[in-house]
């Protein structure tokens, strides 16, 4: 018997109230994301990937469908039981590094383990991902002292320090350079390929969608086409 999908779409709809006019957002989604996989989903502005992204965190409740994350039924959640979720199952990477200015790199880390009850010092999994990020001798500097590439490295040692199930990346190199960019993507896949993490990331970009391991394009809240990298 097949494993189930990590990430269970089934026409899904969301619908935002504006004013005194209902725009939907997604229009019957259908999605399946398997546990491991890294998948693009890549589109034009109001295409609803970003709506798509956000219900998949449980940072927002569908209108209507099926949402399931990790066994999780996320419409029928309360808003208790989706920060639970954010909390346990699902982590985030922004193209704004949300740092906290006043605390160092280090501390930002540590954060995360803190809120989760655990103890980042005696912990080897926290030591193999500073190793992995690169990002070792920069853990005493605050972000305001950091690139905007050590800033990103930071960000995502955040989200993954916990081992989340699931990582979301919502255009993780929206605000750096090609380089900088570039050794970001390779930090992504390197993560799924060597820790077996599970990403879904939103881009615009063609060339870091294709460090997926399949494109998904969305088009006025559908997708249009979902295949595996050439």
């Amino acid at each position: 018997m097949s494993e189930a999908p990590i990430i269970e779409i089934r026409g899904l709809r969301k619908v935002y109230r504006v004013g005194k006019v209902d725009v939907e957002a997604l229009r019957g989604v259908d999605l399946n994301v398997n546990r491991g996989e890294f998948v693009s989903i890549v589109g034009p502005s109001g295409s609803g990937k970003s709506t798509l992204f956000h219900i998949a965190g449980g940072l927002t409740p569908p209108t209507a469908g099926v949402v399931r994350v990790a066994g999780h039924d996320v419409g029928a959640m309360s808003d208790a039981g989706r920060t639970r979720m954010r909390k346990r199952t699902v982590s985030f990477v922004f193209q704004k590094f949300n740092l906290l200015p006043n605390l160092t790199a280090g501390d930002n880390i540590a954060l995360a383990r803190y809120l989760a009850g655990k103890d980042h010092e005696e912990d080897a999994g926290f030591q193999e991902t500073l190793k992995t990020l690169g990002i070792s001798n920069r853990l005493s500097h605050k972000p305001s002292e950091l690139s905007g590439g050590e800033q990103q490295r930071v960000a995502i040692a955040r989200a993954i320090v916990n081992r989340p199930a699931i990582l979301l990346a919502d255009e993780p190199t929206g605000n750096l350079d090609t380089a900088n960019s570039h050794v970001v993507l390779e930090i992504l896949r390197s993560l799924n390929e060597r820790l077996g993490q599970t990403i879904l990331m939103i881009t615009h970009n063609p060339e870091a969608a294709a460090y997926g391991h399949r494109t998904v394009h969305m088009q006025d809240g559908r997708v249009m086409e979902s295949a595996p990298q050439a």
